[in-house]
């Protein structure tokens, strides 16, 4: 069973091939912006690398955000797209949030278990997980204040691109474990959407905004 998972939605490319859960081929290219420009051929170089053609995977998995407006709009339309010409090949959305909190070993996971996603403003992305890392909050943005607020008492791990701007000044918790990754790991990505296709949860990808574009007029 061959499967492909990607994402533009962070500060780079990500495209991962595996065959039965074993990574096959990868690629990773961190870039501020032109995602959308690399990310068709470098999925057509991953799959001609090993002589396959689209209709041979069996499920797509695609980071549906939260991140930049343009990079999440990239890989899910282009998600969405494949799955409109090869209709046989399941496509499932996974979102970020998912992805670092599936990136934790068992020995880092605490009671509270908080992704923090960088929004390059004055708040942050977040959700909550619990010891099992099932859901404790709906993703949402929030300030440092309302974050803190719901994770004082029990120990508390922190995982995400955010989470070095969220700990730059003391925040009075009980820390377990702080880890600092540049973006959601693809081969996570990948883990929790084929998981998904194992459990039959057919999350069809759709973008996860949780606030508005800022746009302008010039």
């Amino acid at each position: 069973m061959y499967t492909l998972a990607f994402d533009t939605t962070a500060n780079g490319v990500s495209v991962l091939l595996s065959k039965n859960g074993r990574t096959v081929n990868m690629f990773q290219e961190e870039m501020d912006f032109g995602q959308a420009e690399v990310l068709i051929p470098e999925i057509r170089n991953t799959l001609e690398a090993e002589n396959l053609r689209f209709k041979d995977l069996e499920l797509v998995t695609v980071c549906t955000g939260p991140g930049s407006f343009t990079g999440v709009r990239s890989s899910v339309s282009a998600a969405r797209a494949f799955g409109l010409a090869c209709p046989e090949t399941k496509i499932i959305g996974v979102s970020a949030f998912e992805a670092y909190a599936h990136s934790l070993d068992y020995e880092e996971i605490a009671k509270i278990n908080a992704v923090i996603i960088e929004t390059k403003r004055d708040d942050f992305y977040y959700q909550l997980f619990n010891e099992k890392l099932k859901k404790m909050t709906e993703p949402a943005a929030g300030t440092y204040e309302e974050i803190i607020d719901k994770l004082r008492g029990p120990k508390v791990t922190f995982v995400g691109d955010g989470v070095e701007r969220f700990l730059n000044k003391p925040s009075g918790l009980s820390l377990h474990v702080i880890k600092m990754l540049n973006c959601p790991p693809i081969e996570d990505l990948a883990a929790c959407g084929l998981q998904k296709y194992q459990n039959k949860i057919f999350d069809f990808p759709k973008p996860l905004y949780l606030r508005a574009p800022d746009v302008c007029i010039k």
